[in-house]
């Protein structure tokens, strides 16, 4: 699998941005090689939506067919890439790329609101309980210390992950980073 699927073109940013593509992706990338059934099931719709969805991803190279496990009856899906990534200020460009990335924010603050919706802290071990959450920071910073931090957290991510990927005990963790500035009126309040 390939780190990172970089788009510069907002059209498919949109293909992605669609609320059931961008979870379909997700399950993909977080569960590994399924067929449209079994994310139809996990997603609550028909395998012919799903099935029509997975076409489209393919088309534009977020996903492939899985070589290794095909199903004579019915394809099984991969995801191409770890994650999908742009450029904010090459997207903002045009009203076209402007809106594709505000929906696509939109879409990974829905994944959000999933991941807490789900979150049973009964369900887990008390040292994952204790350790889970958010932080909400407020920091004046210029673009160069915001590009540092997120380049950071990625490398930190991707070191941790390397890490303990063979540890009996990890699973599979949801990590979100986001930076935006404040308003104007929000930068008086605070």
């Amino acid at each position: 699998m390939e780190e990172k699927f970089k788009i510069s073109d907002p059209r498919v940013l949109k293909v992605v941005a669609h609320p059931l593509r961008v979870r379909l992706l997700g399950l993909l990338r977080a569960h590994g090689p399924a067929t449209a059934s079994e994310l139809g099931r996990e997603v609550r719709e028909s395998s012919g939506s799903t099935s029509y969805h997975l076409r489209e991803l393919a088309k534009y190279g977020f996903i492939e067919e899985d070589p290794e496990r095909r199903d004579g009856r019915e394809r099984r899906w991969q995801a191409r890439h770890r994650y999908t990534s742009w450029d904010n200020l090459e997207m903002a460009a045009t009203p076209e790329g402007q809106e594709a990335v505000r929906i696509m924010h939109l879409r990974q603050l829905e994944a959000l609101g999933r991941a807490f919706e789900v979150f049973e802290a009964g369900e887990w071990p008390a040292e994952l309980v204790e350790v889970s959450g958010m932080n909400d920071h407020m920091v004046r910073l210029p673009a160069a210390a915001v590009r540092e931090f997120s380049e950071r957290v990625d490398e930190l991510v991707r070191e941790l992950g390397d890490r303990y990927a063979d540890d009996p005990d990890a699973v599979l963790m949801s990590v979100w980073s986001a930076v935006f500035p404040r308003g104007p009126q929000e930068e008086r309040e605070s």
